[in-house]
Formats: C-alpha cells, sequence, structure tokens
C-alpha cells in the first residue's frame, strides 16, 4: 500500500497536515500537563493532597463544559464550511493562550482563576478542531491510500497526545519560560502549515435538511451503527476510568518522591509506547481481526493502569506507562479508522464532532473522576478502582457489541463485497 505521506498527489497537502496537527496536539497536550502541574503546585502551597487532587479534577471539568456545549453545532459548521479555515481560527486562539500563559509565568502573575479560564480557552478550541482535522484528512487522499492516511493522522493525534505531556514535563523541567516559548512557537508553526493546504474538496450541504435536522442526523448515524457505537462508547468508558494522566503531578510529587524531573520521564513513559506503536501501524497497516485485537488492547491498556497505581518503584511505573500508551495506540488505531471507513465523508465532521465528545469526555471528565475519587478514597485507589472498572467495561461490551468482537477487516460491508467481487473477476 502506498503511503499516504508520499502519494504523488497528495505529498504536499498531507504532509502540511500530518506536521500541523502532530505540532498542534503536542503543543496543546504540553500545554494541559503544565497547566495541571501548576494548578497542584500553586494548590499546594495552602491545601492538602485530596484539596489538591480535587482542583486537577476541575480543570478537566472546565475544559470538558465548551466542547459538550458546543458539540451540536460544531460538527455542522465542519460539514458545511471550509475545514482548513476552522483550523486556522482554533489555532490562532490557542497560540495566544499559550503566548499569554508564558508571559504571567515570567512574570509572577499566574493565578488559579487564569489557570482555569486559560483551561476554557483551550476546551472552546478543541471543540472546533478536533471535527475539522479528522474531518479533513480523508478529504486529502484517494480511498486506495485512506487506510494509510487514517492511521497516519491518528498517530499525529494521538503520539501528540500521549508524547505531549512528556514533551511539557521536559520543558518544564528546564525552565518554565522555555516550555511556554517552545508550546508558542508550535502553534505558530501548525498555523503556517495549516495555511499551505491547497483548497480541497467539499461534501455537498444538504440543502433539503434543517441544520438541526442535519446535527440530529448525526447523532442518530452513530446510534444505529452499531460497530461506530461499540467503538466510540467503548473508548468513552475506559479511558472515563483508567485515566490516570491528570493524578501524574500527585504520583510524581507526593507517591513515587520524584519531583519535577521524573514527572517529566513519567509523561513521557504514555508517549514513548504510543509512538512505538504508531511507527510500526504506519509501516505495517492492521488488516484482520481488528475487532478482537481492539478489544485485546483495551484490557491490556486497563491491566498496566492498575499496575501504575499499585507500583512503588519509579521505574515499573514507567514501564506500566510505556505499555499503557502503546495498548491505547492500537485501540485508537482501529478506532479512528473503523469511525472514518464506516462514515461517509458528508457526515464525517457531524459524526466527527459525536467522536471528539466522546474523547473529551473520557479525558477530561475522566480527568475530573479521578480527582474528586482521589479526594474521596487516595490518588492509589482510585488509579486501581478505575482500571479495575476499565476491565469489567471491557469485557461486557465485547458481550453487548458482537460487531465489534466479529469484525474482521476495516472495510464497510459494501466495500468489501465491491473488492471480493473485484478479486473474482478474471
Amino acid at each position: 500500500m502506498v503511503s499516504a505521506l508520499r502519494h504523488p498527489i497528495t505529498i504536499a497537502n498531507f504532509r502540511a497536515y500530518f506536521l500541523s496537527r502532530l505540532l498542534g496536539t503536542i503543543a496543546i497536550s504540553a500545554q494541559s500537563i503544565i497547566i495541571g502541574w501548576q494548578v497542584y503546585s500553586l494548590a499546594r502551597l495552602t491545601m492538602d493532597i485530596k484539596e489538591s487532587a480535587l482542583l486537577l479534577g476541575l480543570i478537566g471539568l472546565v475544559q470538558f463544559v465548551p466542547l459538550f456545549l458546543l458539540t451540536p453545532v460544531v460538527g455542522l459548521i465542519a460539514d458545511t464550511y471550509d475545514r482548513r479555515w476552522i483550523v486556522r481560527w482554533t489555532t490562532l486562539l490557542l497560540t495566544i493562550n499559550a503566548a499569554m500563559l508564558g508571559y504571567l509565568t515570567w512574570s509572577d502573575g499566574l493565578t488559579l482563576p487564569f489557570l482555569f479560564v486559560a483551561a476554557m480557552f483551550v476546551g472552546v478550541a478543541r471543540a472546533f478542531s478536533g471535527p475539522a482535522y479528522s474531518a479533513l484528512a480523508p478529504n486529502l487522499v484517494p480511498r486506495e491510500v485512506l487506510p494509510t492516511a487514517i492511521a497516519v493522522s491518528s498517530m499525529a493525534w494521538q503520539v501528540g497526545t500521549i508524547a505531549g505531556p512528556s514533551v511539557g514535563g521536559v520543558l518544564y523541567a528546564i525552565h518554565p519560560d522555555v516550555a511556554y516559548a517552545s508550546i508558542s512557537a508550535m502553534f505558530a508553526a501548525a498555523l503556517v502549515l495549516i495555511f499551505l493546504i491547497s483548497p480541497v474538496p467539499q461534501p455537498a450541504v444538504q440543502k433539503d435538511r434543517r441544520p438541526i435536522q442535519r446535527v440530529v442526523d448525526g447523532f442518530s448515524y452513530v446510534r444505529n451503527n452499531r460497530l461506530v457505537m461499540a467503538t466510540i462508547t467503548l473508548d468513552l468508558f475506559v479511558v472515563l476510568f483508567a485515566g490516570a494522566t491528570a493524578l501524574l503531578p500527585v504520583f510524581a510529587r507526593d507517591i513515587l518522591g520524584v519531583g519535577a524531573d521524573g514527572f517529566g520521564i513519567l509523561a513521557a513513559g504514555m508517549g514513548i509506547g504510543a509512538t512505538g506503536a504508531s511507527i510500526w501501524f504506519s509501516i505495517f497497516p492492521m488488516k484482520t481481526d481488528v475487532g478482537i485485537k481492539m478489544l485485546g488492547a483495551v484490557l491490556l491498556f486497563a491491566v498496566a493502569i492498575v499496575t501504575f497505581g499499585l507500583s512503588r518503584y519509579f521505574w515499573l511505573s514507567l514501564v506500566a506507562l510505556v505499555v499503557a500508551g502503546a495498548a491505547d495506540m492500537v485501540s485508537v488505531y482501529v478506532r479512528q479508522s473503523l469511525i472514518q471507513l464506516h462514515t461517509p465523508d458528508e457526515m464525517r465532521g457531524r459524526v466527527g464532532a459525536v467522536s471528539a465528545l466522546t474523547i473529551s469526555a473520557s479525558n477530561e471528565l475522566g480527568e475530573t473522576e479521578s480527582g474528586l475519587l482521589a479526594s474521596v478514597i487516595g490518588p492509589v485507589a482510585a488509579v486501581v478502582a478505575g482500571g479495575v472498572a476499565a476491565i469489567a467495561v471491557t469485557l461486557y461490551w465485547a458481550r453487548l457489541f458482537p460487531e465489534l468482537r466479529l469484525a474482521k477487516t476495516f472495510d464497510p460491508p459494501q466495500h468489501l463485497d465491491e473488492r471480493k467481487a473485484q478479486e473474482a473477476t478474471p
């Protein structure tokens, strides 16, 4: 299969897209982990561990609320307007936001209220950029390289999401000013790159459907396509319960006692695993038994999170996070491929918005859940309980949605039938 990054028709557009999404995602993830560290550090000046952990959870909630409120419209916007311009405006907002955080950090004017306001703007930007970025990728390549393009696009997002915290942790350990200057520069570079993408085909607007009806169509499509529904909701509940990223500052500072330097290394763990898995799939795309492999990867992710929660050894905690990152990348690769290939282009923005909502619900609400639970039963018990709950959910989903367990390839049934017919033709 020809790589989407080398295809003669799409090389310039897709490379610009890939680099823009990678840099932008690394920057936003790095900024989020730094905001969490600063919130926890400022809170610990006057609060105990449980109270400070609660504020970490509230940071996730502040990012989720804008996305929850905007989801009904952002998908419709991504299916109606030029997706490049949506990404450009949101990236500009993120650049300004990061620069302001950097200035306040440098001038010692940073406060908890401003950190919460900055987190809210991050949530607004992500609400619009997520569906637009996801829906844009299939417009840049021919269908014959679409699975590889999705894998590479997913790699950019997932590696950025998981490696970003490690970048933020390491840069912050060097110096906070270096961290925010680097993040602002990455956002600016991502903005320039997205301007390099030439005009691409836009899906035809459904003029016979009112905007509200088109929004409802997106939710209805997800509800009625059980395979898409299974992949989206499985990720929602597993990461909601088993996400441990929000509590990394607690483990680094007060449980493992490794400070800011160790925090950066721990945050790099999931990035290392995700990068390894994503490179593997960009070279050797998954072709068979995709459903079973996704379920197995999700179970491995949950077991790794339980191990991380129980560990009192820095090296074991790091290994557990590496394994979790690799397993999570497998899950994301399968989920994104199934969603993109089973969704018509004219629906991708709205379905992408629903997917983005569930991803944010699992990540940001997962942070809220982790913070709230940690404030009640402690951080260790919260992480372990979340991992066990994720294992139970995965086993239940395998039984509730046999379509996922029985999924053999990424192809929708109609395309699978067409391919078999072509192969059978002399």
